[in-house]
């Protein structure tokens, strides 16, 4: 799949995020020589043709108070893994909800799902509720604290 020329400006404007404005779509199609409409149908043509998966807001959950995050990691049945693991990631405290293979015999884990909370005490809380869920479907599981603060970006085109 190729980006037209028209595509590809829309999406190295808006791929390290929308103007904070009213009219964000606008304030993007204004600098390109575009209007909002235009703007906002080619992305929706994007993001129908796959070549963007969403347009999301990402909030930081650090500046929200929420300083103690988890990826909590779970030796799942893997029988039961896929309604199980959208039964965790469909959790209002669960941000990130993923299956993974596992790296036998050192990492036994392949589902993983990332907590946060205002403390450990409260994210121990939301593991323990992960871990009613999962049951006896579960034979182990582990929790690894975040101890800094990592840019996480996307894929960005550059320009040519």
């Amino acid at each position: 799949m190729t980006l037209d020329a028209t595509d590809r400006r829309i999406v190295q404007a808006t791929q390290a995020g929308l103007p904070l404005v009213p009219t964000p779509y606008a304030e993007v199609g204004a600098s390109l020589g575009l209007t909002e409409a235009q703007v906002i149908a080619r992305l929706a043509a994007l993001q129908e043709r796959g070549a963007i998966r969403r347009i999301a807001l990402a909030p930081n959950h650090y500046a929200l108070g929420m300083t103690a995050n988890g990826m909590s990691v779970w030796d799942v049945d893997d029988n039961r893994i896929s309604d199980l693991g959208a039964r965790i990631g469909a959790l209002p405290f669960v941000t990130h909800c993923y299956r993974r293979p596992r790296a036998l015999p050192d990492w036994p884990y392949n589902l993983f799902a990332m907590l946060h909370g205002a403390s450990r005490s409260e994210v121990e809380e939301k593991r323990a509720a992960v871990a009613a869920i999962l049951g006896d479907a579960c034979r182990g599981h582990d929790i690894l604290y975040s101890t800094r603060i990592l840019k996480k970006t996307g894929l960005r085109l550059r320009d040519d």
